[in-house]
């Protein structure tokens, strides 16, 4: 059986790219304290995470973002040659792009210290000349409308957009921090809304993933929604029902992008025309393989995911 993915439309991703600065620990150091890691990698993080996944599905990716130029901006950009993604952004001066301390703990718990850079340079400009064709999905993430130096041109961005483009948006952990209005504009365009319990309970007050998601899509999604809910799986709700998901049993060594390959797997079945129960249980299982390596752009091929499903769980 092939496992070769054929999509009806393009993924345009906004989530930033940034250079991950991963370093694996036993645990936090004291203040004042020092640990030694275990492993460290440097290598493109952020948006690139989604981007990857998706690619490495079949699906076509383009990044829509600003790079910069220095040290961490061809990192990113050799990352991105890599994957075959193409950026619809042309990167100019004079800041490098921004980084992330990721510390990772023994028990595959991460801690983030981001510096922002280039990334926070986007300008309206620079979005005027991207154009994405009716089909193509358009995945924002909170890290595009929590910074001020570009969220309202982001957000005028998206509302622009017709409504034969599809939009994704994942909230992500800052989604506190995001200004009032503009997130309620952003959910407002959101055609799938793709989160984590933690940030679904936030935005509908329900401690439960699966009354959140019916609350979620009750009032904001236009198509769908999707709550992670770690070891447990996935909730996932639309317009043919509800589903629950079970989580794939796996050995956890870093989580770091596990949000972001579960998102970019299900985005790509459901461009691939798959139905939503099989994408989310496709991006379950390729979340149980990316968890139990290093680094995280883990995202596995189209093969092994669907190896590892045809295993059960």
């Amino acid at each position: 059986m092939s496992t070769a993915l054929v999509t009806t439309g393009r993924l345009h991703v906004l989530d930033t790219v940034m250079v991950d600065v991963a370093l694996h620990i036993d645990s936090l150091p004291v203040r004042g304290g020092d640990v030694v890691a275990h492993q460290r990698l440097v290598t493109a993080g952020g948006g690139f995470n989604v981007m990857s996944a998706a690619t490495r599905q079949g699906c076509t990716a383009f990044y829509v973002g600003q790079l910069g130029e220095g040290a961490f901006s061809r990192v990113a950009q050799e990352s991105l040659k890599a994957e075959g993604i193409v950026n619809l952004v042309t990167p100019h001066g004079p800041k490098d792009l921004g980084a992330c301390a990721v510390l990772v703990e023994r028990s595959g718990e991460r801690t983030f210290i981001t510096s922002p850079g280039a990334e926070l340079t986007l300008t309206a400009d620079d979005l005027a000349a991207v154009v994405p064709a009716p089909g193509d999905v358009v995945y924002v993430s909170g890290y595009n409308v929590v910074y001020p130096e570009i969220a309202t041109i982001v957000v005028a961005w998206l509302d622009g957009l017709g409504d034969d483009v599809i939009v994704a948006f994942d909230p992500g952990p800052r989604v506190a921090d995001i200004p009032l209005d503009l997130l309620r504009r952003v959910l407002a365009r959101t055609d799938w809304l793709l989160c984590n319990n933690l940030e679904a309970s936030y935005l509908t007050r329900a401690h439960n993933a699966a009354l959140a998601a019916r609350a979620l899509m009750a009032q904001w999604a236009r198509r769908g929604v999707v709550v992670r809910d770690g070891a447990r799986g996935c909730v996932g709700i639309d317009a043919t029902g509800e589903y629950v998901m079970p989580g794939y049993v796996t050995t956890v060594v870093d989580t770091n992008g596990a949000g972001d390959v579960h998102n970019g797997v299900v985005l790509a079945e459901l461009l691939g025309g798959a139905e939503l129960v099989t994408a989310l249980d496709r991006a379950n299982a390729a979340a149980s393989i990316a968890i139990s390596s290093f680094g995280p752009a883990t995202c596995p091929s189209r093969s092994l995911v669907l190896a590892r499903v045809a295993q059960g769980h």
